[in-house]
């Protein structure tokens, strides 16, 4: 199994995200049922220790709180590979990811080697015309959206297909 923790983004706020998509050639724009706030990408599991991960996720202890996206960029400024809306900077969501990180590599999981960089990401680019890019992300990088609920995090499957990844919730770890 691939897997990946994550919260999940309001119907609302994907239906923000999709308006913002399109005008950049070159972008595989990420289907707004895909939206989504990673906290920690694991990879690929046997099911042993999907086993193990879901009991040390459903341990994580956390409050409730609130969150929300402000502002556009890419990772990799020279050849730019992934369109995104960034987070508002919110130390309960560090907080979570933070344990999440520790749970896992308390289990046996290889450390996180990048930095947290929460983001839902909008598009994966290929080549993109990177003059349109720029427009883009000066057209729309003061992008913000309200706040919402963060009540829980998910365990997700991943399925890479020709036509696209296919994420599955395996489990939902309330707050």
């Amino acid at each position: 199994m691939r897997l990946f923790v994550a919260v999940d983004i309001p119907d609302a706020i994907r239906g923000q995200l999709a308006l913002l998509q399109g005008g950049v050639p070159g972008a595989r724009w990420t289907p707004q049922e895909n939206f989504h706030l990673t906290l920690r990408f694991i990879g690929e599991v046997d099911g042993r220790t999907a086993h193990d991960i879901d009991l040390a996720l459903a341990a994580v202890a956390a409050s409730p709180f609130s969150t929300s996206l402000a502002g556009l960029g890419v990772f990799s400024e020279k050849q730019p590979r992934v369109l995104w809306a960034g987070v508002a900077r919110c130390e309960p969501l560090v907080a979570l990811a933070a344990k999440i990180e520790l749970a896992l590599q308390r289990i046996g999981l290889e450390p996180e080697t990048r930095k947290f960089a929460p983001h839902v990401t909008l598009a994966k680019l290929r080549s993109p015309d990177m003059r349109r890019l720029r427009e883009f992300l000066a057209a729309h990088g003061g992008f913000s959206a309200p706040p919402f609920p963060v009540g829980r995090f998910t365990l997700y499957s991943s399925l890479t297909r020709a036509e696209g990844s296919l994420y599955t919730a395996e489990r939902h770890y309330v707050l």
